[in-house]
């Protein structure tokens, strides 16, 4: 079996469902869904501010792995409404446009508290 390292960011669902932030398996990395909330547990007011705090939390699991941005190969993005499409798709461009992942974006009836607008996954495989 692959030895397996785990990133926890103290989110409550973790521990709640059972699942880590972010899971390196070899060469392989996995970042869970990950919504755009404040280290005071509010979330950041609109649809761009909440996807930079998301793809932030993102990168930091990515470095505590090993990995950083130019490791990521996929992202996922999940919105509650399709009219969040420019705020995610400008946030995403700043923080991967030279690396370029392949990506989807998908909307969803909701997310786990209604006051997240997105989710954000990220899948990346190191040399």
């Amino acid at each position: 079996m692959t030895d397996r390292t785990r990133v926890a960011t103290g989110a409550p669902w973790e521990a709640r469902f059972g699942y880590s932030r972010a899971l390196r398996a070899g060469r392989h990395i996995a970042v869970s869904g990950t919504v755009g909330r404040n280290a005071d547990g509010t979330a950041p007011r609109g649809a761009y501010a909440q996807a930079r705090r998301s793809l932030e939390i993102i990168v930091a699991a990515l470095a505590e792995l090993g990995a950083g941005v130019d490791d990521v190969v996929r992202t996922r993005t999940f919105v509650t409404d399709m009219a969040f499409v420019d705020d995610v798709a400008r946030a995403h461009a700043e923080v991967f446009g030279a690396v370029r992942p392949a990506t989807s974006l998908v909307q969803v009836s909701a997310l786990i508290d209604p006051a997240y607008l997105l989710e954000i996954e990220a899948d990346a495989v190191l040399d």
